[in-house]
């Protein structure tokens, strides 16, 4: 079965336990909104990223609290381009599926639209 990578991105409000896990856990959501088949069973992996502001906690704890306990889960520091999006915590979702790559809808929320208009709608 192919493997589709699902792409997502948002930003936290501050940089706080809370906020990061409430964010985290609205863009998880709604990446299995926009792709009606998606399964946390059918998810092979999950690469989490934030940016170097955001230390209070992992995002990958949003996935747990979600019952994702069978996915495995990684959490990494992106580069510190300067002039980056702040807050920012990004996902790449390994989906086994059928689907093709043109069918899968990726998800950017908030200000992390800038990060591809090309794939966000307003």
């Amino acid at each position: 079965m192919p493997v589709r990578g699902v792409r997502g991105a948002t930003v936290a409000t501050a940089d706080e336990t809370g906020a990061i896990l409430i964010s985290t856990e609205e863009l998880l959501k709604a990446l299995l909104q926009a792709n009606p088949g998606l399964k946390p069973a059918d998810i092979a992996s999950a690469i989490f990223t934030v940016t170097p502001d955001l230390k209070s906690t992992c995002p990958a704890q949003a996935a747990r609290r979600l019952g994702w306990s069978q996915v495995p889960l990684l959490c990494t520091q992106e580069m510190p381009v300067p002039g980056s999006l702040p807050m920012c915590i990004r996902v790449l979702l390994h989906w086994n599926t059928r689907l093709p790559q043109s069918a899968i809808h990726h998800v950017y929320l908030g200000a992390a639209a800038s990060l591809r208009p090309d794939l966000t709608s307003s």
